[in-house]
């Protein structure tokens, strides 16, 4: 079996789902005087969707980019895979390598191909070839519907399609969680649905996956379970029905009347 085929394999054939991947546990940021993350405690499971959900200012970005360490914590520990998160050098790494980070912005390399973007990774971090890497990397452009823009440079896409160029190359690392924050608040209305259409999708196919977003609909549609914070905390965890239908807190039941009116 090549590389590629046993990343593939491993992408599909998740191992051992349900198993705690991600741990955090008593987790507090400051920016100075903000108390951005009170004594954030969760886990996230193989194979799970977590949203994250909550009014601005909530934190919940911040725990986001918390977990693959392009935020610092003030106490607490974040365990990936049984790994304490290293604070930096080699260990970080290549510890950031198993996690794919998707922004609100796409942040593409603009002097390269599509392709070129999307190989990058692998090729420099993983080492594979040329060869396998372009392989790996035009099934995902196919997989995110994209395929036919591969020559193409950023810059002659849309959006949307920017957006779908950046989920596949996280993928093409073949990561063992993908972090989403607010993947398409940087969308045109029209183009939102194309990429959240890809991310129900990966859910289906079992990725694990935390999302910050404020779109419901992939909430309710996608979600194993959402988080809603507010204030720095987390204020409720439920499976999707449970919250949407019946939120136990005051905080939820008022973010809710005020959202899902509209």
């Amino acid at each position: 079996m090549t590389l590629l085929e046993g990343m593939w394999l491993s992408f599909y054939m998740p191992a051992q789902s349900g198993e705690p991947l991600v741990v955090i546990d008593h987790v507090n940021k400051h920016y100075g005087e903000l108390h951005v993350l009170k004594d954030i405690s969760t886990t996230i499971h193989r194979g799970e969707v977590v949203v994250v959900i909550g009014p601005s200012g909530s934190g919940k970005s911040t725990l986001c980019r918390a977990i693959n360490r392009l935020e610092t914590i003030d106490e607490g520990t974040i365990t990936i895979d049984g790994k304490v998160l290293p604070e930096e050098g080699k260990g970080l790494a290549k510890l950031r390598a198993d996690v794919g980070m998707v922004f609100q912005s796409f942040n593409l390399f603009a002097h390269k191909t599509i392709l070129e973007n999307v190989t990058l990774g692998p090729r420099q971090v993983r080492k594979i070839s040329k060869v396998e890497a372009d392989k790996h990397a035009m099934e995902l452009l196919d997989r995110v519907g994209i395929g036919n823009q591969a020559s193409k440079m950023p810059a002659q896409l849309s959006g949307g399609q920017q957006q779908r160029v950046a989920i596949a190359r996280s993928l093409a690392m073949d990561p063992k969680i993908i972090l989403l924050d607010e993947p398409t608040s940087a969308l045109d209305p029209e183009m939102i649905n194309e990429v959240l259409d890809v991310m129900v999708q990966l859910a289906k196919d079992g990725m694990t996956m935390l999302v910050v977003t404020h779109e419901m609909g992939f909430a309710r549609k996608a979600a194993d379970r959402v988080i809603f914070m507010a204030d720095g905390e987390i204020v409720e965890e439920a499976e999707p029905e449970e919250f949407f239908t019946n939120p136990q807190s005051p905080r939820a039941q008022d973010f809710l009347s005020k959202i899902l009116t509209h």
